[in-house]
C-alpha cells in the first residue's frame, strides 16, 4: 500500500513545485525592472541638476546676477570671468601660470564656452561623452587651481583646505564620467534623438 499510495502523487507534487518556481522568478525580475527604471529617473535628474549647476556659471558670469558675480564685473560689461580666479590662485606648482592666463581673452572665452557647452549638453541629454571629457579637464585645472594637498598658501596663511585629495571638483568630475558611462541621456533627455543623426551614428564618440 504505501508503494501504491506514493507513485500516483509525484506527478502531483511536481506541477505547484514548478509553479512556486515561476511566481519566485517573476517576483524576482519585478523588483529588477523597477529598479532599473528608478536608477535610469535618478541619474537623469543627477544630469538635469549638474547641467543647470554649469548654465547657473555661464549666465551669472555672462550677464551679473548678483550671486558670483556682481553686475559690474559681468562679462558683456567688459569683465572677465577668469580675472578674478584664476589671479587670486595662491598656492599650487601651476600658480605662476594661472597668474599669466587670468583675464586673457582666450582664456576668458573657453571658459565660458565651455560652461555652457557642458551646461547645455547635460541639461539635454546629448553629447555626454564630449561633456564628461570637457568637464573632467575644467574640473582638474580648478583642483589644480586650489590645491588641496596644500596646508598652507605660498604667503604662510593656512589653506583652510578640508581634505588632501577628495573635493567638489573631483566629485563633479567622475559625476560627468559616470553619467556619460551609463547613458543618462535617454531619460527625460534626447539622448536617443542625438544617438539616430547620421553624424552621432557614424561617430560614437560625439555620444
Amino acid at each position: 500500500m504505501a508503494v501504491h499510495d506514493s507513485s500516483p502523487r509525484r506527478p502531483g507534487l511536481r506541477v505547484p513545485a514548478l509553479r512556486r518556481a515561476g511566481r519566485t522568478a517573476q517576483a524576482s525580475a519585478e523588483p529588477t525592472a523597477a529598479t532599473t527604471a528608478s536608477g535610469a529617473y535618478v541619474l537623469a535628474g543627477l544630469r538635469i541638476l549638474t547641467g543647470f549647476v554649469f548654465l547657473w556659471a555661464f549666465l551669472d558670469k555672462t550677464f551679473g546676477l548678483g550671486y558670483s558675480t556682481p553686475s559690474g564685473r559681468a562679462w558683456v560689461e567688459g569683465g572677465s570671468p577668469t580675472g578674478g580666479f584664476l589671479g587670486g590662485v595662491a598656492v599650487g606648482p601651476m600658480e605662476s601660470t594661472f597668474h599669466a592666463w587670468a583675464g586673457a581673452a582666450w582664456a576668458d572665452w573657453l571658459f565660458m564656452l565651455g560652461l555652457l557647452g557642458i551646461g547645455l549638453a547635460l541639461t539635454a541629454g546629448i553629447g555626454l561623452r564630449l561633456a564628461a571629457a570637457g568637464g573632467s579637464v575644467m574640473m582638474a585645472l580648478m583642483w589644480v587651481a586650489e590645491w588641496p594637498p596644500a596646508r598652507h598658501l605660498s604667503d604662510g596663511s593656512p589653506s583652510m583646505s578640508t581634505n588632501p585629495f577628495v573635493d567638489y571638483h573631483l566629485i563633479y568630475a567622475v559625476a560627468l564620467i559616470a553619467l556619460a558611462a551609463a547613458g543618462a541621456g535617454t531619460t527625460w533627455g534626447l539622448g536617443r534623438t542625438w544617438a539616430r543623426l547620421p553624424l552621432v551614428s557614424r561617430n560614437r564618440w560625439l555620444l
